[in-house]
């Protein structure tokens, strides 16, 4: 604590990341990364990026990769102009937070949910109200109401669970005068994205990250999706705190992932797979693990604590996401690895088990 803080500091909150501990030899189940590398043609062109140009400044509306992206959703009428870029989805959060979401009727969000919304909340002087998951931990649209404009992830995270695409867009049709905020960090494994409905709804804004299933989340790139005039509004809230967000490396590299939709496909396919095989191998374990649409799973065993499970995996060098907020503290968040650690986990868990 510092007299030179400005008075906000002193009534932040911060946002706790995954742990990223320097041990090797650790099987990392915490944070949700992608057991599988980038694209090769990704590293190739960053690669190519590194040269006597980065002594130039880069392309600080980062067309090409808003025409990437534009091209890549172009069967939903996405062009140029429907899209923002930004360094990883959490800073194009932070610029929809400020340019979009702080209004006089507060913002609604899940109580369980990414805990980054209270955190820019709080920075950004915005009033919010939590709307409860429901018994099976499912968003329920119909308690999207009484407020201004909302944001969830979908899937949502810790839970995994996917909103329908129809429950959405009768989310949009309800309250067409408040923005609506789709968080697709993990629908590529998955889902149906919102994207599809930008060109229908000019109160929603899609935002995604090549984070997981582009295999990318070191490189920090995300991008958002919507009206134009929504993101006319981020473009300007960007250009007032950083109008180069993206460098010459992370622009080639994003581009080249999500033009390489060969590769996109097969490990996202290879961790559905991988997925499927984990949550039945738990549930002969006797945990229960709610519906995934994501790259992890969320468990509870009925006579195991959730947090000595943890503790008990750690000891065996094998890292999993134990959360403490009360209606969730005995599940276990775990990122899908590569099937030998997936495995691996099983082996372990079943030691755990039966002692």
């Amino acid at each position: 604590m510092s007299r030179f803080w400005s008075p906000i500091v002193h009534t932040l909150t911060p946002y706790t990341p995954g742990e990223q501990p320097k041990i090797t030899n650790l099987i990392k189940l915490n944070t949700n990364e992608n057991p599988y590398g980038p694209s090769p043609k990704a590293i190739d062109a960053m690669q190519a990026a590194v040269s006597d140009l980065l002594r130039l400044y880069p392309d600080p509306n980062g067309d090409a990769l808003k025409d990437a992206v534009a091209h890549f959703h172009r069967a939903d009428g996405i062009t140029r102009a429907n899209v923002f870029v930004g360094n990883s989805s959490d800073e194009v959060l932070a610029h929809t937070f400020q340019a979009l979401l702080k209004h006089a009727a507060p913002l609604l969000f899940p109580d369980i949910s990414y805990s980054f919304y209270p955190v820019y909340c709080g920075l950004y002087g915005i009033d919010y109200r939590c709307v409860p998951l429901n018994d099976a931990f499912a968003i329920d649209t119909n308690d999207y109401s009484g407020g201004g404009a909302m944001i969830f992830p979908n899937p949502n995270a810790p839970t995994g669970i996917l909103l329908p695409l129809a429950q959405i867009e009768a989310l949009l049709k309800a309250h067409p005068n408040q923005v609506v905020v789709v968080d697709e960090a993990y629908i590529d494994f998955g889902g149906t994205s919102a994207i599809a409905l930008v060109n229908q709804y000019d109160n929603l804004l899609v935002v995604q990250t090549l984070s997981k299933s582009r295999s990318l989340a070191g490189l920090r790139v995300g991008f958002a999706v919507g009206h134009a005039d929504l993101i006319a509004g981020l473009e300007r809230v960007k250009n007032s705190f950083n109008s180069y967000p993206l460098d010459r490396v992370a622009l080639a590299g994003a581009v080249a992932a999500i033009e390489d939709t060969g590769y996109f496909n097969q490990t996202c396919t290879a961790i559905n797979t991988t997925r499927d095989t984990l949550t039945k191998n738990l549930i002969e374990l006797g945990f229960e693990v709610l519906p995934s649409h994501a790259n992890f799973v969320f468990a509870r065993h009925p006579h195991h604590d959730a947090a000595k499970l943890a503790q008990s995996l750690r000891e065996r060098a094998i890292l999993v996401r134990h959360f403490k907020q009360p209606r969730i503290a005995q599940f276990l968040r775990i990122s899908i690895g590569s099937d030998a650690e997936c495995a691996a986990l099983i082996t372990a868990l079943q030691a755990i088990l039966n002692t």
